[in-house]
């Protein structure tokens, strides 16, 4: 794949991470003000606001991962690594507190609540696979944790859908509940078994890796 085609995939892909993350960071100090829905939920505080500021940085940093350029930088790949694990699996606790507490029922219980271990089994092992020394595993299960990282994206990509489809606040979020993970994680299923149209991001992103890669083997 093109170098022009990895860019315009993942250039929307990181505007919407940044919004998205800006939008966190933005509510974080002040989640009082994001609704009487989502601060009705009986452990809002402290969890909510670990959730918003954790789940924020888990989607600027795991963006940014993707480009070759930070990947085939070692030291840079690795702290940012870290602390992109570090926020998924804070996020993915308040997560599943959030998960407990909420009020909208238990269909959006049960959605969130298992996105939440789900999110931090992966990126655990992810690192663990990182930690063997293992890059193809560890690739393939980031791949994955991603791809729940970027629910936050997509779960605010079908809430004014749902609006626009004439459904109330609460039918919305009991559906985004599941619909803003699940579909993600499945498309990164197929892509690792090597049959996802959607994965053209990440295929290209590992093309130009490996251009980068043997440009530097030559210069050498």
């Amino acid at each position: 794949m093109t170098g022009a085609r990895f860019w315009s995939l993942w250039t929307p892909a990181a505007l919407l991470s940044v919004a998205v993350a800006g939008y966190a960071y933005y509510f974080a100090p002040q989640v009082h003000n994001l609704g009487p829905q989502v601060v009705a939920n009986l452990f809002a505080r402290p969890w909510l606001t670990l959730h918003v500021a954790a789940a924020g940085t888990a989607l600027l940093v795991g963006v940014f991962q993707l480009l070759p350029a930070v990947r085939a930088r070692r030291s840079v790949h690795r702290v940012l690594g870290r602390i992109y694990a570090a926020a998924c699996v804070l996020g993915g606790a308040a997560g599943f507190m959030l998960a407990l507490g909420t009020t909208a029922g238990p269909v959006a219980a049960w959605g969130f609540g298992v996105l939440a271990p789900l999110w931090i089994f992966t990126t655990v092992q992810g690192v663990r696979a990182a930690r063997a020394r293992r890059p193809d595993l560890h690739r393939r299960w980031m791949i994955r944790s991603f791809a729940l990282t970027f629910a936050a994206v997509t779960l605010r990509i079908y809430l004014p859908l749902g609006m626009i489809a004439g459904l109330d606040f609460k039918q919305i979020y009991v559906l985004t509940a599941w619909i803003s993970w699940a579909p993600n994680l499945l498309l990164a299923e197929l892509y690792l078994r090597g049959s996802a149209p959607a994965s053209m991001l990440i295929a290209a992103a590992d093309t130009q890796l490996s251009a980068g890669a043997a440009r530097n083997a030559r210069r050498a």
